[in-house]
C-alpha cells in the first residue's frame, strides 16, 4: 500500500469461499463494533420493514468464522528487503519499533503493537541501500516486543546490501519484499529459488514479461507466497461477496471504482519535506547502482530515489500503485478475474515536472461473458471523495468502510415494498459497517485508508490493523498449511490487468486478452 497523503466464474471460486470461512473467529456484528441501520424506509399506515430480516440476512451477520491458532511455539526468523516507509509499517505489524518511537506510543497503541507478540516472529535481516534508513530498520528490529517483554538472548539484526547475501543466509526462514515495484518479481522468484516464504508488496509485476516469471516460479512451490493486499480482512468485504451471491443486487452490469487525491505527496512528489527543504540522501549514503538494478543507468537522481512512481523505468505509477487496491476489492467480492478487453486514457495534465505516468487515467474493462464493464477513473489533482459502486438491475451496493444497499426504482424484486413506500430509493435499504471516525482523523493520508477500509477492523472492543492481519495470515499458513487470500493466482489475475491498461495507454488503443496463448494482444 503506497503512503499517500489524499485523498463466468472461474477455478479460483473454491479458493474464495475458503478465504471468507477463514475470516476473524468472533460474529460480524462483534468483528465491526457495528452500528447498522435496520433500514431507512418511509412509514405508510404505520407499517415498517425490516429489511435486514426480509432479506434473510440477520442470520449471516454472524456466519463468517475463522481458523484459531494456539500461540505459535515455533519462531519464524525474517528478513526484509527495503527500508521505506511502507517496511516502518510492516515492521511494526509484525512487533518491531524504535525504541525511540515506543516510548511516545499512547496506551492504546502500546497495547496493539504488544498484542502483536503473539505472532512469534524475530527479525534478523535488512536489506537496505540507504544508510539511513537501513539505521532505523536495525533500530526497530532490535527493539522487539519480545525484547520490550523482558525476553533475553533474542537475535541481533544483521544488515545486507545486496539481497543475494540476505538470500543465502541460513538464519532467515521468510522475507517480506518493501521495494520499488522493478524489484519485485526479480526479488520473490530469487527468494523462492533459495527456499525463503515471501511476502511482496503490490504491484505484483511492472511489465507483462514478468507475469509468467512469476506464474512459473510459485507455480510447484513449497513456498508460501502472499501478495500485499490486506482489504482481504475487512469483514465488509467477504460480507458484501455474499450479498451478491444471494442476488440483493440482481444481475451486477456495471462497477465504479475511483481514485483522488489532491496533494504533492499524494502524487509522488516525495523528495522535500513539509516545510520545502529537501529530504536526506545522496550518491555517498545510497547504492545507487543497487537501487537501479537491471534498469537502463542513469545519473543519480533524487527525485527518482524519492519519487520512483513517476518512471516508467521502475512503476506502472497510479494503475500500480492505486488501482491495484480498487481492483483487488472488485475482484475478492465478484471475483471477476481477468477482463476480455481494456480500453485506458489519460495523461499528465497537471504535474508538468518531468514525469512519464499519468496523473489522471480512466480505464474500461469488458466482461462480456458476465455482462459486465467496470470503470476506473482516478486524478491526483482532486480529492473529492467516491466509493466504490456495485450497480446491479435490482440494486446498487456503495462499499468502503462501510456497506449500503439501495433498491432501484425499477426492481422487480423490491416492487412491492417501493408500491407500498416502504423503502426509499433516496436512502439505503440497509447499512452494514463500522464506525470508523473518520471525521476524527486528521491526517489525509489516514483519511482515505479509512474510508477505504485499509485501516483498522473492530474486533469485539479491540482494533485490529488489517496490514497485521494479513501478515498473520501468511505466517500461519507458513506454519498450519493452507492458502493465503492473495497468492499466486489472484496476484497473476492482479498482474494481466494492470499490464492491459499500462499497454493500453501507451498504445492509444483497446487491448485483449488472449486466454490460450495468455498474452495481450
Amino acid at each position: 500500500m503506497e503512503d499517500n497523503n489524499k485523498k463466468n466464474q472461474n477455478p479460483t471460486s473454491t479458493k474464495r469461499r475458503d478465504i471468507i470461512k477463514g475470516m476473524a473467529s468472533l460474529p460480524v456484528l462483534g468483528l465491526f463494533g457495528i452500528e447498522y441501520a435496520r433500514s431507512n424506509h418511509a412509514e405508510s399506515k404505520g407499517e415498517t420493514v425490516d429489511m435486514i430480516k426480509e432479506l434473510g440476512l440477520e442470520k449471516d451477520l454472524g456466519s463468517i468464522s475463522a481458523k484459531s491458532y494456539d500461540k505459535p511455539k515455533d519462531t519464524i526468523r525474517l528478513g526484509i528487503i527495503g527500508a521505506g516507509s511502507r517496511s516502518g509499517s510492516l515492521l511494526f505489524h509484525t512487533g518491531f519499533a524504535p525504541k525511540k518511537s515506543v516510548e511516545d506510543f499512547s496506551k492504546e497503541r502500546l497495547e496493539a503493537w504488544m498484542g502483536y507478540r503473539d505472532l512469534n516472529v524475530v527479525l534478523t535481516g535488512v536489506c537496505e541501500v540507504f544508510d539511513e534508513r537501513a539505521e532505523r530498520a536495525l533500530a526497530a528490529g532490535n527493539n522487539s516486543v519480545k525484547a520490550y517483554s523482558g525476553e533475553k538472548n533474542l537475535p541481533k539484526v544483521k544488515r545486507f546490501k545486496h539481497y543475494h547475501d540476505m538470500l543465502e543466509s541460513d538464519e532467515i526462514d521468510a522475507v517480506i519484499i518493501a521495494t520499488p515495484d522493478h524489484h519485485h518479481v526479480s526479488m520473490t522468484v530469487d527468494a523462492i529459488n533459495a527456499g525463503k516464504h515471501v511476502y511482496c508488496e503490490k504491484a505484483p509485476t511492472r511489465t507483462e514479461e514478468e507475469i509468467q516469471i512469476l506464474a512459473e516460479a510459485l507455480k510447484d512451490s513449497k513456498q508460501v507466497y502472499q501478495l500485499g493486499h490486506q482489504i482481504r480482512h475487512n469483514p465488509i468485504y467477504p460480507y458484501a461477496a455474499d450479498l451478491v451471491k444471494k442476488g440483493i443486487l440482481g444481475d451486477v452490469n456495471l462497477v465504479e471504482v475511483t481514485t483522488n487525491r489532491n496533494t504533492p505527496s499524494g502524487a509522488w512528489v516525495r523528495h522535500v519535506n513539509s516545510d520545502g527543504s529537501p529530504k536526506s540522501g545522496d550518491a555517498r549514503s545510497i547504492d545507487w547502482e543497487l537501487w537501479q538494478g537491471d534498469r537502463p543507468q542513469a545519473p543519480f537522481s533524487i527525485d527518482r530515489y524519492y519519487n520512483w512512481t513517476k518512471y516508467w523505468d521502475y512503476s506502472t505509477g497510479i494503475l500500480g500503485q492505486l488501482f491495484s487496491h480498487e481492483f483487488d476489492a472488485v475482484n475478492g467480492i465478484l471475483n471477476c478475474g481477468i477482463p476480455a478487453t481494456c480500453m485506458c486514457s489519460g495523461g499528465i495534465y497537471y504535474y508538468k515536472d518531468g514525469r512519464q505516468t499519468p496523473d489522471l487515467v480512466q480505464a474500461v474493462f469488458e466482461y462480456p461473458d458476465r455482462g459486465m464493464t467496470l470503470v476506473y477513473s482516478a486524478t491526483l489533482a482532486n480529492s473529492r471523495g467516491r466509493g466504490r459502486v456495485f450497480m446491479g438491475n435490482e440494486a446498487s451496493m456503495e462499499i468502503g468502510s462501510s456497506l449500503s444497499v439501495t433498491a432501484d426504482g425499477n426492481s422487480e424484486k423490491y416492487r412491492d415494498k417501493l408500491d407500498k413506500k416502504l423503502i426509499d430509493t433516496n436512502k439505503p435499504m440497509f447499512t452494514v459497517g463500522q464506525n470508523t471516525g473518520v471525521d476524527g482523523v486528521s491526517s489525509a493520508t489516514q483519511k482515505y485508508y479509512v474510508e477505504r477500509g485499509l485501516t483498522s477492523v473492530k474486533i469485539g472492543d479491540e482494533l485490529k490493523d488489517v496490514t497485521h492481519l494479513h501478515l498473520k495470515e501468511w505466517l500461519d499458513v507458513i506454519r498450519f498449511g493452507g492458502e493465503t487470500s492473495c497468492n499466486v493466482d489472484w496476484a497473476v489475475q492482479e498482474a494481466v490487468i494492470l499490464q492491459m491498461a499500462k499497454k493500453s495507454y501507451l498504445e492509444k488503443r483497446q487491448v485483449r486478452w488472449d486466454p490460450v496463448n495468455k498474452q495481450i494482444v
